[in-house]
């Protein structure tokens, strides 16, 4: 038996995510409640519970961890994403709450075909891929990445999910080897710009693979736009991007540029900032 308590474990872990975390508080629950393998609310209410002694033993280690800066998805080798836990490693970007506008747009999409067909580009840890797949029992989605590495994210993912058949995984750069035509593309790829990288935290621990979008932030959506009007379906096709806010007006006059009869809508994510480009062809 040890003697550290639930309570002081949360107080322990809050203060090492305090520097690097708005939610502190909430963020230390969640990582407790994964370490005791309980709900936050089993740890909210059993503040006096003692942890066992490996369980102490992991708690150091994640506190060194912590302590340095290292983001809690990592520490814990995975984290939430529509509802479901994925495993993540610092071969993928960690899935954040503005990523699921994305999602959300995408089986709207979804929703106008009977058998679609379905590529999501550049799938990191295959946090999308395989939401819609769940989301839509049948649904087969294949999924591309440039990187291996986060391509055996995706497998552990997929096989976690039991969604080896509906969910083939290939490495490759864009839609470069897959033909049209496509019913929905979705894309969360690289957009942010290159210099930036410099000042941002993100950039210390998550890939940069996954995170440089060129100059402009913008080179791997043009490139994949410009991809599209031999591989989407016109008319009827659906792509789903992930931007950066103040992408929107570039990007408006490259999608006028490669595919001039579409339609673009600007969607926002929760916290209100312009995050998803909807382009219907």
């Amino acid at each position: 038996m040890s003697n550290i308590t639930v309570r002081e474990a949360l107080q322990d872990l809050a203060q090492a995510l305090a520097p690097h975390s708005e939610t502190a508080p909430l963020d230390a629950q969640r990582a407790l409640a994964h370490l005791l393998g309980r709900s936050p609310a089993w740890v909210l209410a059993h503040p006096e519970a003692y942890l066992s002694s490996p369980q102490v033993a992991q708690l150091q280690d994640w506190l060194r961890r912590l302590q340095t800066g290292e983001p809690l998805p990592y520490v814990l080798g995975e984290w939430e994403f529509y509802g479901r836990p994925f495993y993540v490693t610092p071969a993928v970007l960690i899935p954040r709450p503005e990523t699921e506008t994305l999602v959300d747009a995408a089986l709207r999409a979804l929703s106008t075909r009977p058998s679609p067909r379905v590529v999501d580009v550049g799938t990191g840890s295959g946090c999308i891929a395989l939401t819609l797949a769940l989301e839509r029992p049948g649904l087969t989605v294949w999924a591309t990445d440039v990187s291996w590495d986060a391509l055996q994210v995706a497998r552990r993912n997929r096989a976690r999910y039991g969604l080896q058949d509906r969910v083939p995984l290939l490495q490759a750069s864009l839609l470069e080897p897959l033909a049209g035509p496509w019913d929905v593309v979705v894309a969360n790829l690289p957009y942010i710009p290159s210099m930036e990288l410099t000042h941002l935290r993100v950039a210390r621990w998550e890939p940069r693979l996954a995170l440089d979008g060129g100059l402009e932030g913008t080179w791997w959506l043009r490139a994949l736009l410009a991809q599209l009007p031999s591989r989407l379906r016109r008319p009827g096709g659906h792509v789903l991007l992930e931007i950066a806010p103040a992408q929107v007006t570039a990007l408006r006059e490259v999608v006028r540029h490669h595919l001039p009869k579409a339609r673009v809508e600007v969607l926002s994510d929760l916290a209100g900032m312009p995050r998803v480009l909807w382009i219907r062809t």
